[in-house]
């Protein structure tokens, strides 16, 4: 029978990755408690870093239907539980592992799939979702200019000509004469 601590401890794991997005798994075998605290500060408010006994985060993963996460669950281990961007924290994870070596990003997973160490490590080299969208917005409307000046290209030529054709017509109507006068000269 499994102790009270223990049911709860799981339980609480376990509300944690339905409420994430992402879950990257650590190792963080040589990190003092100030280096955790700065890790915790860089990841930002949309991710928690949580230090957690693997056996009770393996059944709670099993539990919410992650079983990649099994493979990365020795060792020391530590997780990141993130809740808004995971390129946001995939940065954060992979910057302070280059200034801490003693942080290992073992691999995690996303939206239900598994990814590894360098996939992670590719996610963070991504620009942040608000980049994305900026990008994404700015190509939308630079679409929609451009279709706007397709469409109005034929009218503007319209008017074009019809301008054109009515200077000719004062111009020729002043200097030169109209072809029934021409004939009624000769």
């Amino acid at each position: 029978m499994a102790s009270p601590d223990k049911v709860e401890a799981v339980a609480e794991i376990k509300q944690k990755f339905e409420n994430s997005n992402a879950a990257v798994v650590t190792a963080y075998t040589g990190l003092t408690v100030a280096q955790l605290k700065d890790l915790r500060r860089s990841l930002g408010e949309n991710t928690q870093y949580h230090v957690t006994k693997n056996t009770l985060t393996k059944i709670a993963a099993n539990e919410v239907g992650i079983s990649e996460l099994d493979e990365y669950l020795t060792g020391s281990t530590a997780v990141a539980f993130v809740t808004g961007d995971p390129v946001e924290a995939a940065k954060g994870l992979r910057d302070f592992a280059k200034n801490n070596p003693a942080l290992v990003i073992k691999g995690g997973v996303l939206d239900g799939n598994a990814l590894s160490a360098e996939e992670i490590n590719t996610l963070a080299d991504l620009e942040s979702r608000e980049v994305l969208l900026a990008k994404l917005a700015g190509n939308m409307k630079a679409s929609m200019a451009k279709a706007a000046a397709t469409f109005q290209a034929p009218l503007t030529e319209f008017v074009r000509t019809v301008d054109a054709l009515r200077e000719k017509a004062e111009q020729g109507g002043a200097g030169t004469p109209a072809p029934a006068e021409a004939e009624s000269a000769e």
